[in-house]
């Protein structure tokens, strides 16, 4: 099960208390209280592994270490240790309590989330010419903590969108090594898959249905994974009654959630032609085009089924990289 929208609590860690003490060699005076430790930060840190949200699944809280207190001798408390949390490359942070949005963008991109509490000082800092034996040091200062939601949004070169069963998941280990699993019935894919094609990461985003905008079927649940590919790949189905009907809902579901979505560039193929006739391919190609839309038959069973598909992909790679 993917984890892809979850709340948590992040806390950073409490500065550490000062000293109150005195200098215990022979021959010396005065205040030698240190400092307490700093609290430590908590981090979120991009990463290209897509479950790592799954942490949270049942683990609701983050801590990073509280700095420890300061010691006698001027001995100052440890700082605490940071707490840097992977996140996947497309999470967007909602700090819940601030209202402030930040987004990992990049594998490797670091964004600070709670930052620790400030030591207290000792009483060694305390001293002055009126005052040479302080008996005062300060408290540490408490780590910010807050409420965040983790939503994660995939950011893919091309996502492959369609109504339950068009042949996305099968397209994708055609094209990938992506092993996803296939099933010949609706909503074999319940989370979406990953899978590299040179320069390019393919999305294949599970089957939407009408309604899904609204929350039916799977739902705006993954409607918000396509909404960050750069280019969407919509499959119909060959073996479909009516597939001008089947790419017009998903076409609605699009545009409902999200214009700019809508208006993203969109290559259509009809998926699963080897079980069809010819004359009806023709159909259904003539169908479309009376639409104004370019339909390309393909198949993950014939040779060289997936030429149309290869060149698209190519087309994207050489826009991509500029070669």
């Amino acid at each position: 099960m993917l984890i892809d929208d979850v709340t948590i609590k992040v806390e950073a860690g409490n500065g550490g208390n000062g000293a109150v003490a005195f200098n215990t060699n022979m021959m010396s005076l005065g205040p030698a209280g240190g400092s307490g430790g700093k609290g430590g930060s908590v981090y979120f840190e991009g990463t290209s592994d897509l479950s790592k949200l799954n942490q949270f699944r049942f683990k609701k809280e983050a801590k990073a270490e509280d700095g420890q207190n300061g010691r006698a001798q001027f001995v100052d408390g440890k700082s605490g240790k940071d707490l840097v949390i992977q996140v996947p490359v497309g999470t967007v942070i909602h700090n819940l309590d601030t209202g402030e949005d930040k987004e990992i963008t990049a594998v490797g991109e670091k964004i600070t989330s709670a930052k620790g509490g400030r030591g207290g000082r000792g009483n060694f800092h305390f001293r002055s010419s009126t005052n040479t034996t302080p008996k005062i040091s300060e408290d540490g200062r408490p780590g910010e903590s807050f409420a965040v939601r983790l939503e994660l949004k995939m950011i893919a070169d091309i996502g492959f969108v369609g109504l339950p069963n068009a042949g996305k998941t099968s397209l994708l280990n055609q094209l990938t090594r992506a092993a996803a699993k296939v099933g010949n019935y609706a909503f074999t894919t319940l989370e979406p898959n990953l899978g590299a094609y040179y320069e390019l990461i393919i999305a294949d985003i599970p089957g939407l249905i009408e309604g899904a905008h609204s929350g039916k079927g799977l739902g705006t649940k993954f409607l918000r994974h396509v909404e960050r590919t750069k280019k969407i790949f919509h499959l119909v189905s060959a073996e479909s009654e009516n597939p001008i009907l089947d790419y017009r809902i998903i076409r609605e579901e699009l545009k409902k959630y999200s214009e700019e979505l809508a208006a993203k560039p969109e290559t259509v193929f009809l998926s699963k032609s080897d079980l069809a006739e010819e004359k009806d391919i023709s159909e259904i190609t003539g169908l479309f085009e009376k639409e104004g839309i370019k339909i390309e038959p393909i198949s993950t069973e014939k040779e060289g089924g997936l030429k149309p598909v290869k060149e698209a992909l190519v087309r994207a790679v050489a826009e991509k990289t500029g070669r």
